[in-house]
């Protein structure tokens, strides 16, 4: 289960087919508790891909077991991209498209897809 994965504590991530996935066991209504974590896990041990230029789809999945904590999806998805912007890409305004969900699981984590989109809109709307 663990093949092709980078684990460090509760973070592990990995790379293929052109997708980053990110997963995080565990959860808590507290956005900023994601940050340092996930930087932590890119800093001591992520040795994938470095961050690049163009347009990104993310998508973020909270997985939950009983009723869904309370927490506002758009908080979490502001602490999760600050967190994977300069790793995963250099600037969050790269991300084109941004699917967040909470859904019923067999655990509790996040889970982070993250992909480069095939379209040059970004480029040609930052060239002018």
């Amino acid at each position: 289960m663990n093949e092709g994965w980078t684990q460090h504590g509760k973070v592990r991530a990995r790379e293929a087919d052109g997708e980053l996935t990110l997963e995080v066991d565990g959860l808590t209504t507290q956005g900023k508790y994601y940050k340092p974590l996930i930087y932590e896990f890119f800093r001591k041990v992520w040795r994938g891909a470095r961050p690049a230029w163009g347009e990104f789809e993310v998508d973020i999945f909270m997985e939950y077991v009983g009723e869904p904590p309370w927490m506002d999806l758009d908080n979490l998805a502001k602490a999760l991209l600050d967190s994977i912007k300069g790793y995963a890409f250099h600037d969050d305004a790269q991300v084109g498209r941004l699917l967040v969900e909470r859904r019923p699981g067999d655990r509790e984590r996040i889970i982070i897809l993250v992909r480069k989109r095939a379209s040059g809109l970004l480029r040609r709307t930052l060239e002018g």
